[in-house]
């Protein structure tokens, strides 16, 4: 199961990037998240562990795996038969807005089921997701 959203945002890359790594806040700017708790007292970026809450969903411990400053982040979540990642990527042209490009993908021998019961909970998410971002990256 895999989804993917993009959005254009009108505002500094390095401004997007800033409220997008800044995890612990981001249930101030999307309803998809109730709680966003970094585990370690150290700098964003690979290796980092949060624990997140969601609504509809079970608590989740997210690992990032792989981690490009001011381009994009990959975490990773995994449960009994279920490997969750979710990729956060920007991109920019010159003088033109910043993409935001949202993945979600699951696998594992569960994934097609949990497809069935959750894909509409998971494309809603991804969209409260970028529509925030974008809202909290556009205001000053």
């Amino acid at each position: 199961m895999r989804y993917e959203i993009t959005a254009d945002i009108d505002a500094p890359a390095e401004r997007v990037w800033e409220v997008l790594v800044d995890v612990e806040r981001w249930p101030e700017w999307t309803a998809s998240m109730d709680e966003v708790r970094r585990l370690e007292d150290r700098p964003f970026g690979t290796g980092a562990t949060v624990r997140i809450k969601q609504p509809k969903l079970p608590t989740a411990v997210w690992e990032v795996t792989d981690f490009v400053p001011g381009s994009s982040f990959t975490w990773v979540s995994k449960s009994s038969g279920i490997t969750s990642t979710a990729v956060h990527e920007l991109t920019s042209a010159p003088g033109g807005p910043v993409t935001v490009r949202l993945v979600f993908d699951q696998s594992g021998p569960l994934a097609p089921l949990l497809g069935v019961f959750a894909g509409r909970l998971v494309r809603r998410y991804l969209t409260l997701e970028a529509e925030g971002l974008k809202r909290r990256s556009e205001s000053s």
